[in-house]
This record gives C-alpha cells, sequence and structure tokens, in this order.
C-alpha cells in the first residue's frame, strides 16, 4: 500500500518540496507519494488529528507553522525543542514526532562547500536573528563551532538569540549591528545572510554592504530564488566564494527523507531536479 507524506503551510502552492521528494521516492523505487497541503492558522490543530487519523506517515512544515506545531506533536527531538521550531514530522509507533533538520541541512551544505579541517575554528558571522538565523546558530554550536556571532538590526533581538542557547559556547558569541557588522567584516571566514532582503520584490537589494569583506571568506546566502542575490553578486565581486540556499534546501529534505525511511537519499539528483525547475 502507498504511504503517503507531504507538506504543511501557508501559501503552498510554490513549494519545490513535492518534486525533489517524489523524485527521491522513484528512485529509491518506493511505494509513496508526497504532497501539499494547504492549511490555515486557525486550521493547524484539526489538520494534525485529520493527518494523524488517516495514518500520513510523515510530512514537513513550513510558514507559518513551525513554531505553532509544536504543542499539536506528542514529541519533540532536543534540538528542535530548543530552537522552538519543527519543520518534519514523523509518524513513530503511533505517535507524531517533531524535528528540525533546516539547521543541520545547513551546517551540511556548509561543511560540502569548506572542505577543511577544523571548519569548527573558523570564525562565522550570521546576519539577521529570526527563525532561520536560529536554527543556525543553535546547529552551528551543536556541531562544534565556537566562534559565531550574530548582527542583527535589532542588536537585542540578536543578544536574546544567543543567550536563548544552552551550548557553552554560546557565552562566547557577540551581538552586533548591521553598522559595527559592516566595519568588522574583515575579521570572519564565514559570512551567513538569512534575512529575506534580496528576494523579490527586493532583488535589489543587500542586507549591508561588503566594502571590508576580505576576498577569503565564504559566503552564504540561504536564499535560492532569485540563484544570486545582490548579496551574493557583492560578494563575488570582492572574489569571494560564494554559496546560494539550494543546498541547504536540499540536505534539509535529505534529512527529513531519512527520518522517513531510513535512506539517505541521492542528493545530487535532489539538487538537479530542483534547478532544472528553477530553470538554472
Amino acid at each position: 500500500m502507498e504511504k503517503v507524506y507531504g507538506v504543511i503551510g501557508d501559501p503552498i502552492g510554490h513549494s519545490l518540496s513535492p518534486l525533489m521528494h517524489n523524485h527521491s521516492f522513484a528512485i529509491e523505487n518506493i511505494q509513496a507519494a508526497y504532497h501539499p497541503f494547504l492549511v490555515k492558522k486557525e486550521d493547524l490543530e484539526s489538520a494534525v488529528r485529520g493527518m494523524k487519523a488517516i495514518g500520513i506517515q510523515g510530512f514537513n512544515v513550513t510558514i507559518p507553522h513551525k513554531e505553532a506545531i509544536i504543542p499539536y506533536l506528542d514529541e519533540v527531538d532536543a534540538l528542535a525543542a530548543e530552537i522552538g521550531a519543527v519543520n518534519t514530522v514523523v509518524l513513530r509507533n503511533g505517535a507524531y514526532v517533531g524535528y528540525n533538520t533546516d539547521g543541520i541541512g545547513f551546517v551540511k551544505a556548509l561543511k560540502q562547500a569548506i572542505r577543511e579541517v577544523n571548519v569548527e575554528q573558523k570564525k562565522v558571522l550570521i546576519i539577521g536573528a529570526g527563525g532561520a538565523a536560529k536554527g543556525i546558530y543553535y546547529s552551528l554550536l551543536a556541531e562544534g563551532f565556537t566562534n559565531v556571532d550574530l548582527a542583527n538590526r535589532s542588536v537585542e533581538r540578536a543578544r536574546q538569540l544567543i543567550s536563548g542557547s544552552t551550548h557553552a559556547s554560546s557565552s562566547l558569541s557577540n551581538a552586533y549591528s548591521m553598522e559595527d557588522a559592516e566595519e568588522n567584516l574583515n575579521q570572519y571566514d564565514i559570512l551567513i545572510q538569512t534575512t529575506s532582503v534580496g528576494m523579490s520584490p527586493r532583488r535589489e537589494e543587500s542586507p549591508l554592504t561588503l566594502e571590508k569583506l576580505n576576498r577569503q571568506t565564504h559566503v552564504f546566502d540561504i536564499i535560492y530564488n532569485p540563484y544570486e542575490t545582490k548579496f551574493l553578486t557583492l560578494a563575488k565581486e570582492k572574489g569571494c566564494s560564494i554559496h546560494n540556499g539550494i543546498d541547504m534546501f536540499v540536505y534539509q529534505g535529505a534529512f527529513a527523507f531519512q527520518l522517513w525511511t531510513e535512506i539517505w537519499p541521492n542528493t545530487d539528483e535532489m539538487r538537479k531536479v530542483v534547478i532544472n525547475r528553477l530553470g538554472g
């Protein structure tokens, strides 16, 4: 009997997850189908109950439900609980268990891009202090990164994000304004842009200027549509190695797929089908 998986959110029609996961099910010869489900905020609790009742084996969670879904799950993984957001749910022994694969998906993408010994010792600056920044920050600390700072328009929000972590190395983290970050970019080996600046309709905007950036810095933007944001274009003009958000998207999906099936999927195939859809 075919197993059913899916993704819930509002809006949901833009999601590339069905394309990526159904392609992976076909490659692995798994009798399963992955569907997008439009779920309004006010319907979230009843939607989760209904999905469990009809035996949906697992699903992804996207905006605006990543935080709101937690009270309606039977169990939440420790890292997801610390982040305060769930993007992957697994039906296990009749219970819905929540995980967060966004942050670990980014860390996997980063390590694939920077294949260096002791990459965890490099100095990192995260731009932004929203949900994506929080997931990446906590996941970097969990993976052993010890020099991670944050820059945000609201420095207080960045401080709150840092103080919410239980990892000892968070005591080494600093919170900066965007202006202070711009002046000190030459201190960092890795720069990670997590805000929505650069997405349509703000495609010609960058969250900060990169005049002080070293050409040796690895620059990441978690946006993947457009394929190259203004932020990445500016970094490329400085001679930096640039990386968009496609690999983070692929690896967060791969970790979810593994949680559902106990199989690590072909990430090259996942990446190819996403890039083809985006016209890359």
